[in-house]
């Protein structure tokens, strides 16, 4: 038997197997912080775990609720094992690796659209570099195959340039901050951590995202397990309404200050968060959307064609298709939001 018929044989015993029994638990991995010696879970994750609504929905199902920590010092990759070894059942997590493991032929499908995040470029305190033309054939820190590659990637091209025009230091975002505090490298490209660097007076940004087209913006969104949300689209949408609630309270302007507070059990400091959001190209409300729009399917399209040209993956993937609206649509209709968000992007 070749490799690719046992890989299918595989898949669908899993499927056989969610559909012959039902599930006692609902297992979701999610970014995790530890801080004081206690577990937080930052943004909608850390929102929807305070609010409870989700636990008790699916208890009332006998169905327990699992949150699976992930460190940040590698999350795509975590999930995605997760995901293949089938020891995960959903995920909110970023979108180059949802193409990368797609690609890999394990099948998930993208549930609920979300927030695009700032990205930065920060150079030495003292350095010179004023601009990414400026980095040619220098040392750029950058952790390949994340979801902010991408940016950084259309960034390059925005200026005439292509990856191989810098030289790329692999590093987590860890390492990438330390190697840039040190001036080992002559950049770091990175996400709102960028604010700590320069709050310590050891880097500084030359560029950030907030500007840019929204369509080349990194991306995080909740995907699911294929076969488990084609055998249980009842826990699918629970999962998914508690995904839409707290984007609908996440985009209410009276809220703000308080998605600021809970994010900050991220690590970063609230000043450091509120210097993200502002002046971001998106009004408050539309970067919360759940939507399904065209320039969603076309970013990940570009994306997917992206991993392809770069050999992120080996072959083409039809990213698109992976694509499950029904869900946020029934939720929409059902939470009376229809129109709420537009879905507009820059």
């Amino acid at each position: 038997m070749s490799l690719i018929q046992r890989l299918f044989a595989a898949l669908l015993l899993t499927a056989a197997t969610y559909a012959c029994a039902a599930p006692q638990e609902v297992r979701i991995a999610v970014v995790s912080y530890t801080a004081a010696g206690k577990r937080n879970f930052a943004g909608s994750v850390g929102i929807i775990n305070r609010e409870g609504e989700l636990e008790r929905e699916l208890a009332k199902r006998g169905v327990k609720l699992t949150w699976v920590p992930v460190s940040t010092a590698a999350v795509g990759p975590q999930i995605n094992e997760a995901f293949s070894n089938r020891s995960i059942d959903f995920a909110a997590y970023g979108d180059l690796p949802s193409v990368i493991v797609n690609a890999a032929k394990v099948p998930t499908k993208l549930l609920v659209p979300s927030a695009s995040s700032n990205t930065y470029l920060v150079v030495p305190a003292k350095s010179t570099v004023t601009s990414i033309k400026d980095l040619k054939g220098k040392r750029v820190a950058l952790m390949r195959g994340r979801p902010w590659e991408y940016p950084f990637v259309k960034l390059l091209q925005a200026n005439g340039m292509q990856l191989s025009d810098v030289r790329v230091v692999n590093l987590n975002p860890q390492a990438g901050a330390a190697a840039v505090s040190a001036g080992s490298v002559d950049a770091f490209f990175t996400l709102s951590d960028a604010w700590l660097l320069v709050d310590k007076g050891l880097a500084k940004i030359v560029w950030d995202s907030k500007a840019a087209p929204r369509s080349w913006q990194m991306r995080a969104e909740l995907w699911g397990d294929q076969a488990f949300v084609q055998a249980n689209p009842e826990l699918a949408q629970l999962v998914v309404d508690a995904f839409v609630k707290n984007a609908r309270w996440s985009s209410d302007p009276t809220n703000k200050e308080e998605v600021i507070r809970l994010g900050a059990n991220a690590g970063l400091p609230e000043s450091a968060i509120r210097r993200d959001y502002d002046a971001t190209a998106n009004d408050w409300k539309e970067r919360s959307s759940p939507l399904f729009t065209p320039a969603l399917a076309d970013h990940y399209r570009d994306l997917a064609a992206y991993a392809k040209q770069s050999r992120l993956i080996p072959a083409e993937v039809d990213i698109v298709s992976t694509f499950e609206p029904r869900f946020v649509q029934s939720a929409l209709q059902r939470f009376k939001l229809e129109g709420y968000w537009t879905g507009a992007t820059k």
